[in-house]
């Protein structure tokens, strides 16, 4: 059935529960998993909960990026290992997540992305789009979406 499922998160609860499910049909079909945490690139603004809070220099930016990508990856190796799975990792910098998982799931030959229905509510979601539509209309492979 599926060799290879793409598992992107950004950290948020919803991602998670979409790890777990991506995780457990793995685990049933004997497929690997990729995890893939899309950070945004850097710029000269920190942010915290969408507020500017000051002002960072490329290497605090980079070490911010490592550490979200580690947490966030992590998470999904730690329960990869606990089911048997086999678990690859992979981050990139991109301002659009959408492009840069059908990226990776070009790069890495995944036959199924496993992804939250959504990720931000509200005003967030109306200004940032859903990346999980976007992925949905250009997916070249099959994209089970978890609520």
């Amino acid at each position: 059935m599926y060799k290879k499922i793409l598992l992107p998160t950004d950290g948020s609860p919803l991602c998670k529960g979409a790890v777990q499910a991506g995780i457990a049909l793995a685990a049933a079909v004997g497929a690997k998993v990729v995890g893939f945490y899309a950070a945004p690139p850097a710029t000269p603004v920190v942010y915290r909960n969408l507020l500017p809070v000051g002002y960072g220099s490329p290497a605090q930016h980079a070490e911010m990026i490592a550490k979200a990508a580690e947490r966030n990856l992590g998470f999904i190796e730690n329960a990869a290992k606990k089911a048997g799975v086999e678990y690859e990792g992979a981050t990139v910098t991109n301002d659009f997540a959408a492009d840069a998982i059908l990226a990776m799931v070009k790069k890495k030959k995944c036959d199924l992305i496993v992804m939250a229905s959504h990720s931000r509510k509200g005003v967030q979601a109306w200004l940032m789009g859903s990346q999980t539509q976007k992925v949905l209309a250009q997916s070249p492979v099959p994209v089970l979406v978890h609520r």
